[in-house]
């Protein structure tokens, strides 16, 4: 076909059409004297491909990485697709603040009567703050690199220092705490490979789940095929407002300094459902008091391997957990587990 029956047919213009060629995203064969492009059907294909990612907001750059290894790499289309939709949460997240922040100093002007430039800033600076603390998350810890084996890490026995000490008794007591009731909708943050999720899913819970690796999110689909995942972070969830009746997670929050928790706590709690519940079962010390006692002991005793371990990850200061899901408007319930593990029950007052 030519281009203007190609433009019909997609009900787009043969000026996007020729812009799509120049970028390298088609490559339409032309007649040889008179110059016209003559598509086929697997460029119709290729070019419905392209106007759906542009639609979702996908730059060109990454939709020629798409197009390049779809036909080479099974999945890639649905592993970027994956990617697309956590960056628009993290865009949609970042707008709702930028909206709340100028709300805020509307609110303010109106009261005040006047502008005050340097309280306008300081809400200015905070929230640029947010953005800041939310971006400088790194994954060190290479999970891509463990999904296959993650299991066998925290199952499996251990010499020595071991934060994952019993592992399935600590799962089990999540749901207990949770006490999930016929017909609820629960979230599993930070699901990895899908050990804590399973256990509500076997008693007939509806539970979803996300978590920022791909790799342990496809262990958990082969392992678990009947639970709903999506790829994202604790700073942006990728599920909307007031879906869940119940948040639970465990082991993940770990990996989040003091600030980004408290980012994750705001996450949760716009994601539950008016009067949902919040269930954390982590790595923490009651407070940085303890934390140095701790250390200060594991040192005089030689214990140097368990200090490197400890601050190669974020323990919790469970005070400030506590502190910020109180900021929330919840009533906590705070338990030890293990020697590490703690668990936070927040129920709305």
């Amino acid at each position: 076909m030519l281009i203007k029956d190609m433009a019909a047919r997609l009900q787009i213009t043969p000026r996007a059409i020729r812009y799509y060629e120049e970028k390298g995203l088609i490559k339409p064969q032309k007649a040889d004297e008179s110059g016209y492009r003559h598509f086929t059907e697997e460029d119709v294909w290729k070019l419905q491909t392209v106007v759906t990612l542009r639609e979702v907001g996908m730059q060109i750059e990454d939709i020629r990485l798409v197009m390049e290894k779809m036909e080479d790499q099974q999945g890639s289309l649905l592993h970027h697709l994956e990617l697309q939709r956590s960056v628009l949460y993290s865009r949609w997240v970042e707008m709702s603040k930028l909206i709340q922040t100028t709300e805020t100093m509307i609110e303010r002007v109106k009261h005040d009567g006047v502008m005050d430039a340097a309280a306008l800033y300081e809400l200015a600076e905070g929230n640029k703050r947010l953005r800041q603390t939310r971006d400088n998350w790194v994954d060190r810890w290479n999970f891509d690199q463990i999904a296959d084996h993650y299991d066998e890490l925290v199952l499996g026995e251990r010499e020595g220092f071991n934060p994952h000490e019993n592992y399935e008794y600590v799962l089990d007591t999540v749901v207990a705490a949770a006490n999930p009731q016929e017909g609820e909708q629960g979230l599993d943050a930070g699901i990895g490979t899908g050990n804590l999720a399973s256990r509500f899913a076997l008693r007939g819970i509806h539970m979803s789940g996300f978590d920022q690796s791909l790799q342990m999110l496809q262990r958990c689909r082969q392992k678990h095929p009947f639970i709903p995942t999506k790829l994202g972070t604790f700073f942006a969830i990728p599920f909307l407002e007031n879906g869940f009746d119940f948040v639970v997670t465990s082991y993940a929050m770990n990996h989040l300094t003091d600030e980004q928790k408290l980012l994750a706590l705001a996450e949760f709690n716009r994601v539950l459902k008016p009067g949902g519940r919040l269930v954390i079962a982590d790595l923490m010390f009651i407070d940085q008091a303890e934390r140095e006692r701790h250390l200060r002991a594991l040192r005089d005793a030689g214990e140097e391997e368990a200090i490197r371990i400890i601050e190669d990850k974020w323990y919790a200061d469970r005070s400030r957990l506590i502190e910020g899901l109180q900021d929330l408007g919840f009533e906590v319930q705070a338990k030890r587990l293990t020697r590490y593990v703690h668990l936070l029950l927040a129920n709305p007052r």
